[in-house]
């Protein structure tokens, strides 16, 4: 029976992420070498333990049947939350950030972890209630499923790896059916937050000069009064709403309650973002801002990028990594020196490859006939292109530096372990796709 489950898993799948798991070692290999040759970290080879540990957990997950996670996934995702709260209170710090669990010399990320625990909580709930698409309730739920770990995460702090739990909770949602005025809601509090977050900092380091309006989103009182406004129209509306059943109401109470949380929330990660998680903001408006600090990152990255041209400058051939340019250059900036050492043609290979992942994880949760498991590929599909466009985009200049890695290829234990997991996970569901 196990030798026909392993017959029968999505090779063309396990095989992309091979491939791109193999490309990062390749390059973390360069990232330790320095221009005179000589090789200064040991980092690849860790990650070909790491690799090869991942390889093995994925096969072992196709073993087990997918459907003993659902039974198991309260208690999977409570366990889970436990070491994520030690780690927390007791973690190893690191950049001001405590994030690692230590166990001896090896250092565990459990917000990577945790991923995939509230991925199989979340279809599992979504799959419970799935003939009650409607109700608002299952959206509340889902959102809270998320946020529990997504807080935790967030007071460690670590924005980037909050903002994933995010794109998870939309995606896997909005797969299930979630009515989609609740999911624009979520997305339109999300974008309205940035926005108002960021206009303070734009007035203050890239116009420097004083517009009232923008001047008033700082202004506790100010915020105060119009959260009360907003509030009044949003409680007269929802009377207005009960009474007499007009779609008017509804949505005048819908835009205020995206207005108070928008202007709440904005204001909040002011006070709780630390000076460095801003500056990554500023920086990604104008890197220029601060060239030799916060937006050294981005300028080197981008330069490296610019310099492999169409072909590249060749395997081991980069001058960014290699002279030591760039900070982070084997875990957040790995896509930097493939692009300087492979050019365009290579940076298109990688893209080919993760949009393939994508495809094929959309395939299987099409073609697969139980809901628990097409929530599971849908959740897996949404974190794992989250991270690529958010990290390939920071390398790029197009998205602001969240310390997200490119998965499967940047330097780490964690996350290389949790992602397979994983794709282990679907590879049962692949090998099952039909069974209910």
């Amino acid at each position: 029976m196990k030798f026909r489950v392993i017959l029968g898993i999505d090779y063309l799948l396990l095989l992309s992420v091979i491939i791109l798991m193999v490309l990062g070692v390749l390059f973390i290999y360069s990232s330790g070498i320095t221009s005179a040759g000589v090789q200064v970290s040991n980092e690849y080879l860790k990650q070909i333990i790491w690799v090869s540990a991942g390889l093995v957990i994925a096969i072992f997950m196709s073993l087990i049947n997918y459907r003993r996670f659902y039974n198991l996934s309260l208690y999977i995702y409570l366990l889970s939350l436990l070491p994520l709260i030690y780690t927390l209170l007791f973690g190893h710090m690191i950049y001001n950030a405590s994030r690692w669990l230590r166990i001896g010399s090896i250092g565990i990320q459990m917000s990577e972890i945790v991923k995939i625990s509230v991925i199989i909580m979340l279809a599992r709930f979504l799959a419970d209630t799935d003939r009650n698409r409607e109700s608002f309730s299952r959206f509340f739920i889902s959102c809270l499923i998320v946020f529990v770990p997504m807080g935790i995460v967030l007071l460690q702090p670590d924005l980037g790896t909050a903002l994933v739990y995010i794109a998870i909770l939309i995606t896997m949602i909005f797969m299930a059916g979630v009515p989609i005025r609740y999911v624009a809601f979520m997305i339109a509090c999300i974008a309205l937050t940035g926005v108002l977050l960021v206009l303070p900092l734009w007035q203050t380091y890239i116009i420097k000069k004083t517009l009232p309006f923008i001047s008033a989103l700082t202004n506790i009182k100010i915020i105060v009064i119009s959260v009360l406004f907003f509030g009044t129209i949003a409680a007269i509306s929802l009377f207005g709403y009960l009474k007499f059943k007009k779609r008017y109401f509804f949505w005048l109470v819908y835009s205020s309650a995206i207005m108070i949380f928008s202007l709440g929330a904005s204001y909040a990660a002011r006070i709780v973002l630390k000076n460095y998680q801003l500056m990554r903001l500023i920086v990604f408006l104008d890197p220029n801002v601060d060239p030799r600090g916060a937006g050294w990152n981005i300028i080197q990255s981008i330069t490296a990028i610019g310099a492999g041209g169409v072909t590249g400058r060749g395997y081991l051939q980069g001058t960014q990594s290699h002279y030591r340019f760039l900070p982070e250059q084997s875990t957040d900036f790995i896509f930097s020196i493939f692009s300087e050492e492979a050019g365009f043609l290579g940076g298109i290979i990688v893209f080919a490859l993760y949009m393939f992942i994508c495809f094929r994880l959309l395939v299987t949760m099409k073609t697969v006939i139980d809901p628990f498991a097409k929530y599971i590929c849908a959740g897996l599909a949404g974190m794992i292109s989250f991270h690529f466009i958010i990290n390939v985009g920071m390398t790029m200049g197009i998205m602001p530096i969240t310390g997200l890695p490119l998965l499967f290829m940047s330097y780490g234990g964690s996350s290389i372990l949790a992602t397979m997991i994983g794709i282990g996970v679907v590879l049962s569901i692949y090998v099952r796709r039909y069974n209910r």
